[in-house]
């Protein structure tokens, strides 16, 4: 159930301990006038956390866009009503321009985040970056002490620290629940038809151009196992592979677009398949995927048309870390394309009183050893009603948070 409503997203005996409510909400009360926030970057990170402003415009407006793509742009002053006066094409334009929110959302391409980020920092934005935060450790320190100069609130979106989920293993391991951890087994399933479109045909194909895989995927696992675990890293190992998506793997009869190729219908991988029967991103692929003349055009010109073993990829498709921790602890973190699940993580922790398994994004599973019992620990979902669903719903909740910070002026409620 919990992959069918992911794969939605890419087209438009045990006892039982609740943790919190079944749903959350807004449940603080609304500012006299809405927070408002500027998008810099208006593609599908960028209108995700817009969207808070449709669900609950009480708590959040959307003022200004800056985004070079016509379509993206206009698409966000209709849904938004934004003025033309305060409609960008490009960031600079708008920073040129005096302070005219609170918030300036940054969903640019990763490598291109310190510049914006920094830019509005200065002129007294609080700042919504997502991740990866940079991608050079230069660039990292460059955001984080524009922000500190400036004294606005830095928010990076490693959405997971905000899934009730995983909020509730970090209280689980700090309680001593499962006695002194041991071990993080954590793997993040990226799914077969999400690599191929990211990773293969998409942006993030290739490291000169955006980063490695690992940074762009999974920054945020990294992140969490650093936070679940609690005590500095002492040393690190990793190891991966281009293992499949090159043309040494390239069927015999397999032509270089799927739109012409002879065993297209015996391919998973198919770009047909992908986009037009299925209908996963098509809307990265075309303005309008309702439009299948527009479709069809793209897939036998355009670069998601490409046969996965023909691109000009070179980021690995499958990556194994090791971790060693203070106080005797060690962890593993696998990232791999191919798989059912798509984005859905499985994670064990392994304590001296007990063990923790988080298979799903609402349930804990809990064993402890004295007692010879499991237990399941319901955790809070988003609202049914909300379009802030990706990560398990911790968009939604990162989206409240940061709310809760800048209205409260408390930078506390940011993870």
């Amino acid at each position: 159930a919990d992959n069918s409503r992911r794969l939605r997203l890419f087209t438009a005996g045990p006892s039982t301990q609740p943790c919190l409510s079944k749903h959350a909400t807004m449940d603080f009360e609304a500012p006299d006038s809405p927070v408002t926030a500027i998008v810099v970057g208006a593609g599908n990170r960028g209108r995700t956390y817009a969207t808070c402003a449709l669900e609950y415009p009480t708590y959040f407006k959307i003022v200004a866009v800056a985004e070079p793509v016509e379509f993206r742009r206009c698409t966000m002053v209709t849904r938004h009503g934004i003025d033309d006066s305060r409609t960008y094409t490009t960031w600079t334009d708008a920073a040129a321009a005096p302070k005219m929110a609170d918030v300036a959302i940054i969903t640019t391409q990763d490598q291109d985040h310190p510049a914006p980020a920094i830019a509005f920092a200065k002129l007294g934005y609080h700042i919504l970056l997502e991740k990866p935060m940079a991608v050079t450790k230069e660039g990292c320190q460059a955001i984080a002490d524009a922000c500190d100069a400036a004294g606005v609130m830095l928010c990076v979106c490693h959405v997971l620290r905000y899934a009730p989920v995983n909020r509730r293993l970090k209280q689980l391991l700090t309680s001593g629940t499962i006695g002194r951890l041991v071990n993080i087994q954590h793997t993040e399933p990226v799914g077969y038809f999400h690599f191929a479109h990211s990773f293969v045909r998409g942006n993030w194909r290739k490291e000169a151009d955006s980063t490695f895989s690992l940074m762009a995927k999974s920054c945020h696992d990294i992140d969490l196992i650093r936070w679940w675990m609690g005590v500095s890293c002492e040393s690190v190992t990793s190891t991966g592979s281009l293992s499949e998506f090159h043309s040494s793997r390239k069927p015999a009869k397999a032509a270089s677009r799927c739109t012409e190729c002879p065993v297209e219908a015996d391919c998973a991988y198919s770009a047909v398949r992908i986009y037009q029967k299925k209908g996963w991103f098509a809307s990265h692929v075309v303005n309008d995927p309702r439009d299948t003349a527009a479709l069809e055009t793209a897939l036998a010109t355009g670069p998601y048309g490409r046969c996965v073993w023909d691109c000009d990829n070179d980021v690995v498709d499958n990556q194994v870390v090791q971790f060693q921790f203070a106080d005797q602890r060690t962890a593993s973190f696998t990232m791999v394309a191919f798989t059912d699940k798509v984005c859905q993580r499985e994670t064990t922790f392994y304590g001296t009183k007990g063990q923790l398994r988080c298979y799903h994004e609402s349930q804990i599973e809990h064993f402890d050893f004295l007692s010879h019992t499991s237990t399941t620990i319901q955790c809070e979902m988003p609202p049914d009603s909300t379009g802030m669903v990706g990560h398990g719903g911790a968009d939604f909740f990162l989206m409240k948070a940061l709310l809760q910070a800048v209205i409260k002026n408390d930078p506390s409620y940011i993870q």
